[in-house]
């Protein structure tokens, strides 16, 4: 079974406005996340995050050692969230071609339902410590591996043509829908779970044997 719906309404835009309520590392990451939008990251002080934010350093970096830190739990947010969707999809009983629609699909709608997020991160990625590069490519490898786990099960199972290659096919899906930053926009002619739709049709029209 495919996860639960997921609206685009959830995303950036709305958690950008937060309040006294709202827990002290989601003020700091919407703060973070609309100054890293409005100014970059490497202008941007961790004095005018936590002004936005409406708390002390103190608190800061109680939950936060340092401005790279925000920065890598921006996207690291977002792949969990898409981690934790992608593998209810992939274990569901469902057939495989169903269930990596349901996972194609999935990934772009996350995406455009946390663009904001996604751009930011891979416009600053460079300036993170190499260590946290390195910690956010095996959390996408892990990603992007249990993807080519659906296909080559496809290709076992006679329902996807075997002259593909499964590594090839991810990386170009998965390039696709990294760059949905440079030309999606919300006030565009498509929603995002139209584009994840086509996305996944035409994925699935380059494997079906």
């Amino acid at each position: 079974m495919a996860p639960s719906s997921f609206t685009e309404e959830g995303g950036t835009a709305e958690r950008t406005q937060h309040s006294e309520q709202e827990p002290v590392p989601q003020r700091l990451l919407s703060a973070a996340t609309r100054l890293f939008a409005e100014q970059g990251f490497e202008t941007t002080s961790v004095q005018q995050i936590v002004d936005a934010a409406g708390v002390t350093k103190g608190a800061m970096y109680h939950y936060f050692g340092s401005k790279d830190d925000l920065l890598y739990e921006i996207y690291a947010r977002v792949l969990r969230v898409q981690m934790a969707r992608m593998e209810q999809a992939a274990d569901s009983s469902e057939s495989v071609e169903r269930r990596l629609r349901a996972v194609a699909a999935d990934v772009v709608v996350t995406t455009v339902a946390y663009l904001d997020d996604t751009v930011i991160f891979f416009r600053s990625m460079h300036l993170l410590h190499p260590d946290k590069q390195a910690e956010v490519r095996a959390q996408r490898r892990r990603y992007h591996e249990r993807v080519r786990q659906l296909i080559e099960e496809g290709q076992r199972t006679g329902v996807f043509r075997t002259d593909r290659s499964p590594e090839l096919v991810v990386d170009f899906f998965f390039g696709a829908v990294h760059h949905l930053g440079t030309w999606y926009r919300r006030d565009g002619p498509m929603s995002g779970q139209q584009v994840g739709e086509q996305f996944a049709d035409l994925l699935l029209d380059a494997l079906r044997a």
